[in-house]
């Protein structure tokens, strides 16, 4: 059996592109062959083909010397492929071609299926990779993953300082320092001048080594490595930094927002991101707070514009009212298609774990007999494929802030915004909500 996808860049849906990535790796890593039979190849823009060509040709006749029958021919028939896919291209696409083909052993450990996929990526993978091994090489697709802007955060305070990035939805911490700096007092006498000197000092190399490891965390071969810089703190230290001499004059343009936080430490770059977040518009981790903060201040105001679960949103979908998807993006549901065989009816089901051991989906009670399953896929997966069809924007949710991690545990995972209001028939049996759920106490 073989599967095989092809994916074209997409620039406006560079998120669904993203998490596209994000699955086939994970698919590919968990695959495993039976010996060396699985190939993998990268083929950056403007490689030439007809040189990968040959490449693959010597590979094959090389193959031949294998003692192993069978190990040889799983081999060669995953090479074999992997050439065949490659006639396909006359040249290598604007972005390059990324193939991957192998035998692979399923989970029983003794059935072979052959599996395919070639695409270009949806930007440049600039890095040419040949693999045939007992695994596929996904290493270079992690390229695609890292969103083009990363932005780099201080939080300084007279307790410490902390340094770390904001990708994507990731958020890193690169380093902590601690720090215990003299209080002013009200000592008189010869020993206030002394003490207030001391005191400075104290102030001033401390500013100098939050300087210095400002310069060792964003600058990279004599250039920043970042998009923008943000400096957090809840007293005077993060402006005297920015003016100070001390500061890398190479990291003063990259200062995009100076911003008073109520704490230190990890607390303080929580807040600062949210308060940084007109300056970090191109951010997900940002973007994805402030879509899920707007769909929780409608649920408070009831406006009957939203909606959530499951079957209604699959409802909104289905009838043109969604404007835009919300769904997790490891949301665990299955779409399945149902044909009756004798009456030749066909239904759409949108089952969780526990639902699809329900036998009431897939027999007809009444007459005792088994229905057929037409097709069955992930929820997410179909989503990615189809959203376009129904003209709804697709977003993606993580859970990893607090109104994603509520997104996903309180409504199921999946919802949306509408164009108009609808009447949805029945309620939301599948969502989890709880008893003690109140939208202004927790998400206002």
């Amino acid at each position: 059996m073989e599967t095989a996808i092809t994916t074209a860049p997409t620039a406006d849906n560079k998120h669904v592109e993203i998490w596209k990535i994000k699955k086939l790796i994970f698919k590919l890593d968990n695959c495993k062959g039976n010996g060396t039979s699985m190939v993998s190849l990268v083929i950056p823009p403007k490689d030439d083909v007809m040189r990968v060509n040959k490449l693959l040709t010597q590979e094959i006749s090389s193959a031949g010397n294998i003692k192993s029958s069978k190990t040889r021919q799983s081999v060669q028939t995953a090479l074999t492929s992997t050439k065949e896919k490659l006639k396909l291209y006359k040249q290598t696409p604007p972005n390059g071609l990324v193939i991957y083909c192998g035998v692979i052993l399923m989970e029983d450990g003794k059935t072979e299926k052959k599996i395919n996929f070639d695409f270009e990526p949806f930007k440049p993978i600039n890095q040419f990779l040949y693999f045939c091994d007992n695994s596929f090489k996904t290493d270079p697709l992690q390229v695609l993953l890292e969103d083009d802007e990363k932005f780099g955060f201080v939080v300084v305070d007279g307790n410490g300082a902390l340094y770390g990035t904001l990708q994507g939805n990731t958020r890193t911490v690169l380093q902590k320092i601690v720090v215990q700096l003299p209080k002013k007092h009200g000592r008189g006498g010869q020993s206030s001048v002394r003490f207030a000197r001391i005191r400075e000092e104290k102030r001033h190399n401390y500013l100098r080594k939050v300087a210095e490891l400002c310069t060792f965390h964003f600058i990279s071969d004599d250039k920043p490595n970042v998009a923008g810089l943000v400096l957090a703190g809840s007293a005077a230290f993060k402006n005297e930094l920015s003016t100070s001499e001390m500061f890398d004059k190479r990291l003063v343009p990259m200062i995009v927002k100076i911003v008073d936080v109520s704490y230190g430490g990890e607390n303080g770059f929580n807040q600062a991101i949210t308060m940084a977040a007109d300056a970090l518009l191109n951010v997900k981790f940002v973007a994805e707070k402030r879509l899920i903060s707007k769909f929780f201040e409608e649920i408070a105001l009831d406006t009957g514009m939203i909606v959530f679960g499951m079957e209604d949103t699959m409802k909104a979908l289905e009838v043109g009212a969604l404007e835009t998807l919300m769904i997790y993006e490891d949301l665990e549901y299955t779409r399945y298609v149902i044909r009756h065989p004798v009456k030749g009816e066909t239904k759409t089901h949108y089952l969780n774990a526990t639902q699809e051991k329900n036998p009431k989906y897939f027999r007809d009670q009444e007459n005792g007999i088994d229905l057929e399953v037409v097709s069955n896929e992930s929820v997410a997966e179909w989503l990615c494929h189809n959203f376009q069809n129904y003209g709804v924007a697709l977003e993606f949710i993580t859970d990893k802030s607090q109104e994603g991690f509520q997104f996903v545990k309180g409504f199921g995972g999946i919802g949306g915004f509408l164009r108009y209001k609808i009447d949805l028939e029945g309620g939301h049996d599948d969502v989890n909500v709880g008893d003690d759920f109140d939208p202004e106490e927790d998400f206002i």
